[in-house]
């Protein structure tokens, strides 16, 4: 998807409609998994454990571009 747009520019909402289909298919399938849910709640609840303790933030981690 992200190649698509970069690649697209501003005609990305009619060119990549099958790519964003796809990623909306993939990211319903994570959300609507219970592991995952919990897991993510476990690493947040740990996260917000440590900035109330320290009162420092953690960086927030870098994603790698899709390309």
């Amino acid at each position: 998807f992200t190649k698509c747009c970069q690649e697209t520019g501003v005609l990305m909402v009619v060119k990549c409609r099958q790519e964003n289909t796809a990623l909306k298919d993939c990211l319903v399938g994570y959300y609507s998994d219970p592991s995952f849910y919990e897991e993510c709640k476990a690493e947040y609840l740990k996260q917000r454990e440590e900035y109330r303790a320290t009162g420092i933030k953690k960086k927030r981690q870098k994603l790698t571009p899709n390309v």
